[in-house]
């Protein structure tokens, strides 16, 4: 595995780590439920918001939290190989 990949990868549970404690900021739940807590809490504000089937409010919430892993992946190994081509 690359370094760049290691970052990339490091970058997107750090990303995903913060996304979910700001869902999850000043709730009196235990931190290991935050991550089922953040993707309810998503999934519920979808379903509530667009009127969709539950289902379909839960696949949303499951791809976006996909969505974002990925974002934070890519935004990582990019500033990986901006830091190491100047050094």
């Amino acid at each position: 595995m690359t370094n760049r990949k290691l970052a990339g990868i490091i970058t997107a549970v750090l990303g995903l780590c913060a996304l979910i404690a700001f869902f999850n900021f000043g709730m009196d739940t235990p931190i290991l439920s935050w991550p089922l807590e953040a993707y309810l809490g998503v999934a519920f504000t979808i379903g509530w918001l667009t009127n969709l089937p539950t289902f379909l409010a839960y696949l949303i919430a499951a791809l976006l939290f996909i969505l974002v892993a990925v974002g934070f992946y890519k935004l990582g190994s990019w500033v990986y190989g901006l830091v190491m081509r100047r050094g």
